[in-house]
């Protein structure tokens, strides 16, 4: 085995990350990057962290990947079976409640911080923050992952709760650019959801300044192969 594949075999991968999510008043928008690392090795650069565990409820994923990407397969089980035990959808707020048992019973095992975020008919859209260790707590506005401790400043002083859509999405758009500027573990795309009474929206950014990518490539069909006359 190679120096190169001896340094990095045994290091958990984990996705250092930054991830946000906010309330507004027609639900909750969701983003977060798309770096997924092992150490100082970029193990996948285009990961999906916003994971859909019930209809219109996603989380966000931060910590050990093998850890969040387990706790949500068995979160998105047990709402699953609760929606045909109980005839209905379940709510955010139990699928809040699922990830913190698993989290705080877990707690010495896990290295899982979850955010959880979706709308429903009872509560319409809530954002639920589960760090380390298993805490829950609602908020309308919270970050998480490696690249947060860098971006806290900007998001108390930027966010205000009268938020369109379009601007919660701009606005996480911006902290997250930030956070990847500064977090070496964070990185990628910019991937988004929003969430509503009428389902869910996925978006992707690229990390420029419009979020478009800097070139486009033509297709071969519209290459110029004509060849040049003597």
């Amino acid at each position: 085995m190679s120096y190169f594949c001896r340094e990095y075999h045994d290091i958990p991968v984990s996705t250092g990350t930054t991830i946000m999510a906010l309330e507004y008043a027609h639900g909750v928008v969701l983003g977060a990057d798309s770096r997924t690392s092992a150490g100082s090795y970029v193990a996948n650069r285009a990961s999906d962290k916003l994971t859909e565990v019930a209809d219109r409820i996603y989380c966000c994923r931060s910590g050990s990947a093998a850890d969040t990407q387990a706790v949500a397969d068995l979160v998105s089980h047990s709402l699953n079976y609760h929606q045909y035990q109980f005839g209905r959808p379940p709510t955010v707020w139990e699928a809040a409640c699922d990830f913190r048992h698993l989290c705080y019973t877990y707690r010495n095992n896990l290295l899982a911080g979850i955010i959880v975020a979706g709308y429903d008919d009872k509560k319409g859209g809530q954002v639920y923050s589960i760090p380390l260790g298993g805490m829950l707590v609602r908020e309308p506005c919270t970050i998480g992952g490696s690249g947060s401790s860098y971006i806290f400043g900007y998001v108390h002083d930027q966010y205000r709760p009268d938020f369109s859509k379009e601007q919660c999405v701009a606005f996480i758009r911006k902290c997250i650019q930030l956070a990847i500027h500064h977090d070496g573990s964070s990185g990628g795309v910019i991937r988004i959801a929003i969430i509503t009474a009428d389902g869910v929206e996925r978006r992707v950014y690229f990390n420029t300044e419009t979020g478009q990518p800097v070139t486009k490539h033509k297709k071969l069909t519209e290459l110029d192969t004509s060849e040049e006359s003597d």
